[in-house]
């Protein structure tokens, strides 16, 4: 392994930065086999990728059958039917007011730039409204609309302009959902006429920034606010669709329908693929040629998506996100006592977090977190931390993972937290 991390040193641009020194091997469902043959648990599953598991083998024998048909033809060239297909099912499955249309895309910032764009055109407007301790990509407006500065911002100069942060709610930091509406309202009075906002831009389950969930009505104050000043409401459900929160879209635990979703991530079960859905009208707007690219909707990530969706109903992948979540919040509730630097557990479906203060205080333990990691990594258990702080462990495991392998895993976590107490 050293050696072979002396050559992707040597080879490949540090920025590209790498959690373990794992060289993955082979890989199946919830397990990963690196080239000295150890294993490991993953609970990373690709950072909510391989929500259905790595190589399920519906996923696994419809991109078979696809790769015997043909690769790539750029559907704006040479158009496929299970493209058609595809828009027609998530036009039905995500959350939305009426007709809807969809687009695809490679990559999750992909998406999130597609839907800014769809966004402006349709409203004419320019400013874009997202919250601190989002996180929608790596590219500028991507960057841009990120509230996190470390890793992502800094050093890369002058971001988009016309892009405005707000607080997210989070009762642990002292931001109610009062008190972020109400930060709304003075960014409206003081610095930013509401009729020059095109979108706000949300994620119902906070991905790099902790894990915090929208409390429940604030969804429902922002479609207020937007529907009053004919601003468009952007779910980025990248990191949360696809069965990861125990639904199949985050959003239907709010009841609120946004404008246009963006979505990646679990949606091709490995491969790549995006998407963005939305209202008919809206994503109407743009003319023929303004979106699109060349391996937009490739046929290999078309086919594993219509697997996925239908392995997720198949398996009941969103009831099973329920109860491994609970399983896993009732393991961590558990060592609290033992376990004072614990200062909160949470998160819906299977799309959990424990989050570390040093005990006693407020203050976020950042070096808990990533000992507990390290810990986890000795025991073969691939954890993944979050957060502004970097004091937050996250858990993504497949939804398709043996109860045999998730009970292991667990008591490797109940030891490499206690082992990270030192």
């Amino acid at each position: 392994m050293a050696e072979l991390t002396e050559r992707k040193n040597a080879a490949i641009s540090r920025g590209v930065g790498m959690t373990t020194q794992i060289y993955a091997e082979r890989a199946e469902n919830a397990e990963i086999w690196d080239r000295d043959g150890n294993r490991y648990i993953d609970f990373a599953a690709g950072i909510a990728v391989v929500n259905t598991g790595h190589r399920h083998p519906k996923v696994m024998a419809a991109v078979r059958a696809q790769l015997d048909r043909f690769t790539h033809t750029c559907h704006q060239v040479v158009p496929y039917e299970n493209y058609v297909t595809l828009a027609e099912r998530l036009n039905d499955l995500v959350p939305g007011a009426g007709p809807q249309k969809t687009i695809f895309a490679t990559t999750g910032a992909e998406a999130v730039e597609n839907a800014i764009k769809i966004a402006r055109h349709y409203t004419k407007r320019p400013a874009v409204i997202s919250f601190a301790g989002g996180f929608h990509g790596r590219t500028f407006m991507g960057m841009a609309l990120t509230g996190k500065v470390q890793p992502y911002k800094a050093g890369f100069g002058p971001m988009m302009n016309d892009i405005w942060h707000l607080p997210f709610p989070n009762d642990l930091y002292g931001v109610s959902q009062d008190v972020a509406v109400a930060a709304l309202e003075r960014l409206f009075k003081a610095d930013l006429e509401p009729e020059r906002v095109a979108a706000i831009i949300v994620e119902p389950v906070q991905g790099e920034g902790g894990f915090y969930e929208a409390p429940q009505g604030f969804m429902s104050r922002l479609r207020e606010i937007c529907d009053a000043h004919s601003i468009l409401l952007i779910a980025d459900e990248v990191q949360t669709g696809f069965a990861r929160t125990g639904k199949l879209f985050a959003m239907e635990h709010h009841g609120v329908a946004a404008d246009l979703t963006t979505m990646a991530k679990g949606l091709g079960g490995g491969f790549p693929i995006s998407a963005v859905t939305g209202r008919a009208e809206v994503m109407d707007s743009p003319a023929p040629g303004g979106l699109g690219g060349t391996y937009a909707g490739n046929p290999l990530g078309v086919a594993a998506a219509h697997a996925v969706l239908d392995v997720i109903e198949e398996e009941g992948l969103c009831d099973r996100a329920e109860r491994l979540g609970q399983r896993l919040k009732q393991r961590l509730a558990g060592l609290r006592d033992a376990v004072p630097e614990i200062v909160d557990i949470r998160g819906p479906g299977f799309m959990n977090a424990v989050e570390f203060n040093i005990a006693g205080s407020d203050r976020p333990n950042t070096d808990m977190a990533n000992r507990v990691r390290e810990e986890a990594l000795k025991r073969n258990l691939i954890l993944l931390t979050c957060g502004v702080n970097g004091n937050v462990i996250r858990f993504l495991a497949p939804l398709t993972i043996p109860d045999a392998v998730f009970t292991e895993a667990l008591d490797i976590l109940d030891e490499s937290i206690m082992a990270a107490r030192g």
